[in-house]
């Protein structure tokens, strides 16, 4: 699974860890995904959404 949200695109952000002694590695900060089940063009279909759409009201949920 790409992580990535179905609803808007957002996905992964790259940069370094830096440690005490500027030692740099890099690293990824996942978006907060969630699988909903939603309303998609009037069926019912499980996406995986970021907390900001669910929160917005972008997703419509399923009864």
């Amino acid at each position: 699974m790409a992580r990535t949200c179905d609803l808007c695109g957002k996905g992964p952000k790259y940069g370094n860890r830096i440690s005490h002694a500027h030692n740099v590695t890099k690293r990824r900060w996942n978006p907060n995904l969630r699988r909903v089940r939603a309303v998609v063009n009037g069926a019912h279909k499980t996406i995986y959404a970021c907390t900001a759409c669910i929160r917005s009201g972008k997703v419509i949920k399923v009864s």
